[in-house]
C-alpha cells in the first residue's frame, strides 16, 4: 500500500475522495422513495398541515391528500400572507424550530416537490459543510489536515444518508462546522479588525441559525463556551457577547412556537427505566446507538443484529478514548482539546442530563438527534490520524476512506426502497375500475408516501385502520360501496406505527371477508431499508357471477 501511495499525490487521492463524496450526492438525489418523516417535512413545508386528517373507518378518496404536497394557488399578496400564517401555525405542533422547514417552503416554491428537488437543499447544506470541515482542518492541521477532514465527514455514511433526508439533520451539521471554524478564527491571536468583525457576525448567525433549526444545538455551544474558556480564556468575555446573542436571536421564536410546542411535546416517550439497573442499561444503550451509525455503519445499523450494534458501539467508544489517551501522551493536547469540545463534551453533556432528569433521549432516532457531535467524532481520528499515527498515517486514513466508501456503495446498491412505486405501478394495471386499497395502519407517514406515489389522475379510494378494525371496516364498506370495487389492494404493514401488526388471527378475518367476493390474483413482499418501509401487498379482484 505504501508503494502504491508513493505513486500516487496523497493530495490527489483526498480531492477525489472529497469529489465521490459530492457525486455521490448529486447522483442519489432521487435513488430513494421518500421515507416517513421525509413525507412529513413536505407536508409540513407546504403549510397545510393542519389541513391534514386521519383516514376514518370510510374510504377516503386519495387524491384528497395529494393536493397536500403543493402550495395552495396564491393569487396576490394577501394570499401569500395567509399561507405563511397556515405554515407558522403548522410549525408550532412540531418538537423542532421553524428554519428548516422555512429554508424548504421557499425551496419549494421555487424547484417543486419531487424527490431531487426536495432533497437538494439539505444536500447543498451538507456540501458546505464539507467545505466548512475544509477549513476548521487547514486551520488546525494545514492544507493536507483540511482535506483529510472534509474527505471524511463527506465520506461518513451517516452524514452521507442525512445528506440526502428532507429533515433538518444536513443543516444541523452545517451550523455546527460553521460555528466551530468562526470561533477558531475569531480565537486568532492576531486579529484583523475587519476579518474579526466578519466572522464575530458568522459566529453569531451560525448560532441563530443552529438554534432555529434545532433545539439540542444548545448543548454544543455549550461547549463551544468550554472551548473558548481552555482555548482563548484572555478573550473570553468577546467569545460570551457573540455567543450570546447568537442564542439571543431566536427569543421572539422561544416566547411564541416554543412555549406552544412544550405544550404538544410527548416527553413521556423518554423516560428512563423502572429500576436503577434498566435506567443504566438505558443510557448505554443509548450511547451505543447514537455512535455506531455515527462512527461505523451509518443507516445499516436499522436492520442489524442487536449483538452487532452493541458490540460495534464498544469498539467506537474504546477507540475513542484510546486515541484521546495517545493525543495526550503524545503532547497534542490543544488540539485534543478542540475535537473534545466540538464533538464528546455535548455528547456527555447530554448523557449526564439524561441521567439527572431521569430521561432517555440520547440515542433515540439512531444518533439522528445528536448529530451535531459527529464532526467533532471525525475531527478528533482526522488529528489521530495526521498527528499521532506515524508512519501508518496514510494507510490508516485511507483505510477508513475505503470502509467508509464501501458501506455507502454497499448501502445505497443493495438496500433499495422503492415499495410505493410497486404499489403504484400494481394499481395502475387496473386504473380504469373502481380500487379499494386496504391497509392496516392510518400513520400519515404511511397514508402520505401512499397518496405521493400514486399518479395524481387516479380514482383510488383508501381504507386506513389499524389491524384491530380492518376487518369490521372492510366488511361495512363492501356492503354499502355502489358502485362496487372491482379491486381491492390490502396492504399489511409489518409495522403500522400507530397500532400493532395485525395478528394471523385478524388477518384471517380480513381474508374471509374478502374470499365470498373477490379471488387473489397477486400476492409480493415489499421490502424496504427499514421495518417501517416492509408490506405484503395482496391484490384481490371480484369474482365473476357463478365463479
Amino acid at each position: 500500500m505504501s508503494k502504491i501511495l508513493k505513486y500516487i499525490s496523497w493530495e490527489w487521492l483526498l480531492l477525489g475522495a472529497i469529489a465521490l463524496a459530492v457525486i455521490l450526492r448529486v447522483i442519489n438525489l432521487g435513488s430513494r422513495e421518500l421515507w416517513y418523516d421525509e413525507v412529513l417535512s413536505l407536508l409540513l413545508s407546504t403549510g397545510q398541515k393542519n389541513l391534514y386528517s386521519t383516514p376514518k373507518d370510510v374510504p377516503v378518496a386519495i387524491s384528497n391528500y395529494q393536493s397536500l404536497f403543493s402550495i395552495p394557488l396564491e393569487n396576490n399578496i394577501s394570499d401569500i400572507v395567509n399561507t405563511g400564517e397556515k405554515l407558522l401555525k403548522g410549525l408550532v405542533a412540531e418538537p423542532h424550530p421553524p428554519l428548516f422547514y422555512l429554508g424548504q417552503h421557499l425551496w419549494l416554491r421555487l424547484f417543486g416537490n419531487s424527490e431531487a428537488a426536495m432533497r437538494s437543499l439539505p444536500t447543498l447544506y451538507s456540501i458546505g459543510a464539507i467545505g466548512c470541515a475544509y477549513g476548521i482542518g487547514r486551520y488546525l492541521l494545514g492544507h493536507r489536515g483540511g482535506l483529510l477532514f472534509a474527505a471524511i465527514l463527506g465520506l461518513n455514511p451517516f452524514y452521507l444518508f442525512h445528506s440526502l433526508n428532507v429533515r433538518m439533520y444536513s443543516p444541523l451539521v452545517f451550523w455546527t462546522v460553521l460555528s466551530s471554524w468562526a470561533v477558531l478564527e475569531t480565537s486568532r491571536k492576531e486579529k484583523k479588525p475587519k476579518k474579526l468583525w466578519f466572522w464575530s457576525l458568522i459566529l453569531i448567525f451560525a448560532v441563530a441559525s443552529g438554534f432555529m433549526t434545532f433545539y439540542y444545538f444548545l448543548f454544543f455551544v455549550a461547549s463551544l463556551g468550554v472551548l473558548v474558556l481552555l482555548w482563548d480564556r484572555q478573550n473570553w468575555w468577546q467569545h460570551a457577547i457573540r455567543l450570546s446573542i447568537g442564542v439571543l436571536i431566536p427569543v421572539p421564536w422561544l416566547l411564541w412556537g416554543t412555549r406552544q410546542q412544550l405544550n404538544n411535546a410527548d416527553l413521556g416517550r423518554f423516560a428512563a427505566g423502572s429500576n436503577w439497573l434498566e435506567t443504566i442499561s438505558n443510557h448505554i444503550q443509548g450511547m451505543i446507538d447514537t455512535l455506531t451509525p455515527q462512527l461505523i455503519w451509518g443507516n445499516w445499523v436499522a436492520i442489524m443484529p442487536p449483538l452487532v450494534i452493541i458490540l460495534s458501539g464498544i469498539v467506537a467508544i474504546a477507540g475513542l478514548i484510546a486515541i484521546s489517551i495517545h493525543l495526550w501522551q503524545q503532547n497534542h493536547r490543544q488540539l485534543l482539546v478542540v475535537a473534545l469540545c466540538f464533538g464528546i463534551v455535548p455528547f456527555l453533556m447530554m448523557v449526564m442530563v439524561d441521567v439527572v432528569s431521569g430521561k432517555f433521549t440520547v440515542g433515540f432516532g439512531w444518533g439522528r438527534s445528536l448529530i451535531f457531535i459527529l464532526p467533532g467524532c471525525l475531527l478528533l481520528l482526522t488529528i489521530w490520524s495526521e498527528k499521532a499515527a506515524g508512519q501508518w498515517k496514510a494507510i490508516t486514513a485511507l483505510t477508513l476512506l475505503l470502509f467508509y466508501l464501501t458501506v455507502n456503495i454497499t448501502d445505497f446498491s443493495w438496500r433499495s426502497r422503492w415499495m410505493f412505486h410497486r404499489i403504484a405501478d400494481i394499481i395502475e394495471q387496473e386504473t380504469a375500475e373502481p380500487t379499494l386499497v386496504a391497509m392496516n395502519s392510518n400513520a400519515w407517514g404511511h397514508v402520505l408516501r401512499l397518496a405521493y406515489y400514486l399518479p395524481s389522475e387516479s380514482s383510488v379510494m383508501l381504507l386506513a385502520q389499524n389491524s384491530a378494525k380492518l376487518a369490521d371496516a372492510l366488511d361495512r364498506t363492501l356492503t354499502t360501496s355502489s358502485p362496487p370495487y372491482q379491486y381491492i389492494l390490502w396492504l399489511d404493514s409489518d409495522r403500522p406505527v400507530w397500532g400493532s401488526p395485525a395478528t394471523e388471527m385478524e388477518k384471517k378475518q380480513v381474508e374471509q371477508t374478502l374470499v365470498p367476493q373477490f379471488k387473489l390474483i397477486e400476492k409480493e413482499r415489499l421490502v424496504g431499508t427499514w421495518e417501517l418501509d416492509n408490506f405484503t401487498a395482496s391484490l384481490y379482484q371480484r369474482r365473476l357471477p357463478n365463479s
